[in-house]
């Protein structure tokens, strides 16, 4: 793989490439990405054929797309920086998950090249570490209303992009016509990740006030739940520690979020989940992993709180991470 990716415009089957900056994917600490097939067909559901992924910075699902489609790349965009890696189920699932990375480098582009999901299992960079199952994952969207999820089976289109700049890599996806219960909305979800950090800033913003649009965590039997506010009452985080991750070893999961914005937390039988007062304005909460095999990964719960008591004070002083 070459270390720069230089301009370059490319145009086939809704799928638009524009890289207008030069970008090292060495010594850059944040990268994200977004890779499909183009050279195959469709044939139902399922994507036939097909020699290579190519990365875009611009996707329009076909819609054909759902899941296990075996169009995209381990299903979806992803981001990582020099301590963990996060990618997004880019179908009615809409659920993150969790690269746990054993290496400071940057992985992504060969995550899943030698197979579809050879990512499960542990190699030198690390492995996929998290089962959403039917969950939400980490810090993904949702809607929950009447006791019930509803995904994001009914769409218009879905586009996503990606932008790698020198500081921060990000996710983007617009959602044209989601359609849940009696309601059709657009929505917009916006992932951040910088280096060094973590976490990564999500950024939701809906077209219409409705009900339900919630955040989570999926639930682990084998994790404790832990809580609690800033000083200022302002901030807050849920959070679950224990031998969780798929491997199986210790891993932390959390989401930080302005009390304000949250109308009630739901403790469900496959997710916690916060979910937002109605609003059209935009919001942005924290979501992250903490992976034990992380280089100088956090290990216990006692440290896994203080690490994250550390981040509320950051939030209580400056309201921002």
């Amino acid at each position: 793989m070459k270390a720069k990716i230089t301009t370059a415009v490319l145009f086939f089957a809704g799928l638009t490439a524009i890289n207008a900056q030069k970008y090292d994917i060495k010594t850059n600490k944040t990268y994200a990405e977004i890779s499909a097939k183009t050279d195959g067909k469709w044939e139902g559901r399922k994507y036939k054929g097909g020699t290579v992924f190519k990365n875009v910075d611009r996707l329009k699902l076909a819609p054909e797309h759902t899941d296990h489609s075996f169009d995209i790349r381990y299903e979806g965009p992803g981001w990582e920086n020099n301590r963990i890696g996060y990618r997004l189920y880019l179908d009615w699932r809409n659920a993150i998950d969790i690269f746990g990375k054993k290496t400071s480098e940057n992985i992504l582009p060969k995550v899943g090249q030698d197979g579809f999901d050879s990512y499960h299992e542990m190699s030198d960079w690390g492995a996929d570490i998290l089962k959403a199952g039917k969950g939400i994952g980490i810090g993904s969207i949702d809607r929950y209303l009447n006791n019930e999820k509803l995904h994001f089976r009914e769409v218009d289109s879905t586009i996503a992009t990606v932008a790698n700049k020198a500081k921060e890599s990000t996710v983007k996806v617009n959602y044209y016509g989601w359609k849940t219960a009696s309601d059709k909305i657009d929505f917009v979800s916006e992932l951040t990740i910088k280096p060094d950090q973590l976490y990564t800033q999500h950024t939701i913003k809906a077209s219409q006030a409705i009900k339900g649009i919630c955040t989570g965590i999926v639930k682990q039997k084998t994790a404790e739940l832990l809580k609690k506010e800033s000083k200022n009452k302002k901030w807050a985080y849920l959070a679950t520690y224990g031998e969780q991750s798929l491997v199986p070893d210790k891993l932390g999961m959390a989401i930080f979020y302005e009390i304000s914005t949250i109308e009630n937390i739901a403790d469900t039988d496959l997710d916690y989940l916060l979910v937002f007062k109605p609003t059209t304005k935009a919001v942005t909460f924290y979501l992250l992993g903490a992976w034990e095999q992380e280089v100088n990964g956090i290990k216990t719960k006692e440290e896994f709180a203080q690490y994250l008591d550390k981040q509320l004070e950051v939030l209580n002083k400056k309201g921002k991470m």
